[in-house]
Parts: C-alpha cells; sequence; structure tokens
C-alpha cells in the first residue's frame, strides 16, 4: 500500500535530528535493511542541514520534507524557499561549498549521492531549493 507524509518545521539545527527520525521512522514501515535505514537517515540528514545552512543561512524559514512509498521505492524531498542555487551542476560538485570560511566540507551532495538511488535538485536564485532523493528498498 503506498504511503505519504508531509511535514513542516523552523530551519533551526536541532530539528535535522528531528527529520532524520521522521524519516527513519517512515521508511521503517517498508521494511528495510539496517543498511538502507541507515542510509535514508544520513541523506535526509545532508539534505536538511544543507536547507537550514545554506537555503536559509541563519536567517530562518520553514525545511519542508515530503517522504511517499510506492512498493518498494521510498522517495523524500526536502524543500526550502531560501538563497536557491544559481549553478546546481557546480553546487553537486564535491568540496564546493558556498561559505568557505566555515567548517563545511562541501560533500552534501555527495553524501546523498553515495547513500540513495538518485538525487535530482530544483532550484533558483531567491526562490528555495528542492532536493528530491529515492532508494528502491532491496528487502532481504
Amino acid at each position: 500500500m503506498n504511503n505519504e507524509l508531509t511535514v513542516g518545521f523552523p530551519s533551526l539545527s536541532r530539528n535535522e535530528s528531528l527529520a532524520r527520525g521522521v524519516a527513519a521512522q517512515f521508511v521503517s514501515l517498508m521494511d528495510p535493511t539496517v543498511e538502507e535505514l541507515s542510509d535514508v537517515r544520513t541523506a535526509v540528514s545532508e539534505a536538511v542541514t544543507n536547507a537550514i545552512v545554506h537555503g536559509y543561512g541563519g536567517a530562518g524559514g520553514t525545511v519542508t520534507m515530503k517522504l511517499v512509498s510506492e512498493g518498494d521505492l521510498f522517495t523524500v524531498t526536502v524543500s526550502d524557499e531560501g538563497r536557491g542555487i544559481g549553478d546546481i551542476e557546480r553546487a553537486m560538485k564535491p568540496f564546493y561549498t558556498t561559505d568557505p570560511q566555515s567548517e563545511r566540507s562541501g560533500l552534501g551532495f555527495s553524501v546523498m549521492e553515495a547513500f540513495m538511488d538518485s538525487v535530482s535538485v530544483v532550484s533558483a536564485p531567491g526562490e528555495g531549493t528542492s532536493v528530491t532523493m529515492k532508494k528502491l528498498l532491496r528487502r532481504e
């Protein structure tokens, strides 16, 4: 049976763990392996952190997370209405960061791509960013 959940929360760093927990609980209903569950938690953590840190840059706003299960396919979309990305291709390259003075490594999108089967980004400057990640669960 298909399932869908949409949640919104303030762009506060402490809500990253909330989002990770919600995603883990949602995907657990699909009977994932321990590795798949860990992969989803890690990817969601990176996407939400990107929205909070790069989307809003501490200015505050709302992060929205939409979770969908369709058979064995899990899809999560993390969206913000923040600054947006001018050059998505460049932003997705390893070690690229918009804040080189911080301790950020510029590996967020690389991590998402490593743990999920697909990652797509839609964004425009001043209009926010939407990151959609998909994972096909391979039940044992």
